[in-house]
């Protein structure tokens, strides 16, 4: 059975609920919009923060999407989810054992839920650029750019919205060369710590 306006009508809600609660995307939306392209099309990856990645991935695997890999940090671990046509889902959460008590995701999820993108990739083709025309729209970005210059996978995450104090989304640019569809764990965990307000 074809689900996949189902799953279209869920990624693309989700879509809109994250670009509604995040200003940089929703300043890259509006003009994305006005040349037509829309947001959407441009979704390198979705990311979903939880406590049971297995259950908050069922959404998305009863319809269509399946398992490809997990990744391993310090203290967190995702699941990598794939369907052909679609961004990847990239759902994430702490250890539950003592490993991961040193997570940042628990406490995210306990405020905000698992219902919800903690952040929404774009793939760009110059990063660079991308950056310099979006901070000339007033985004700011955290960090720098993680991964280096002419490699498989560079990515930066915008500030984090801020919600009752604490960081709830970030924007996501990922620039990627040479068909390279993967994740890159370092990057990933400097990308995690990239959004942690001091």
């Amino acid at each position: 059975m074809d689900h996949s306006a189902e799953l279209d009508a869920l990624i693309a809600k989700m879509i809109e609920d994250y670009v509604l609660g995040n200003r940089a995307a929703r300043t890259l939306r509006d003009s994305l919009d006005a040349v037509g392209v829309g947001f959407y099309p441009l979704a390198d990856h979705l990311t979903i923060r939880t406590m049971d990645i297995d259950r908050r991935a069922e959404a998305f695997t009863k319809l269509g999407y399946g398992y490809s890999e997990t990744i391993e940090y310090e203290d967190w671990y995702a699941k990598v989810y794939r369907k052909v046509g679609y961004p990847s889902l990239f759902v994430d959460q702490a250890y539950p054992d003592d490993r991961g008590r040193t997570s940042i995701i628990p406490g995210w999820v306990n405020k905000f839920g698992d219902q919800v993108f903690h952040h929404v990739a774009v793939r760009v083709e110059d990063i660079e650029r991308a950056i310099e025309r979006l901070k000339e729209q007033g985004v700011v970005f955290t960090g720098q750019i993680v991964g280096a210059r002419g490699g498989q996978l560079r990515q930066i995450f915008t500030a984090p919205e801020m919600v009752e104090g604490q960081p709830f989304s970030v924007l996501e640019l990922a620039e990627r060369h040479r068909g390279y569809q993967g994740f890159s764990p370092p990057q990933a965990d400097g990308l995690m710590k990239s959004t942690v307000v001091r």
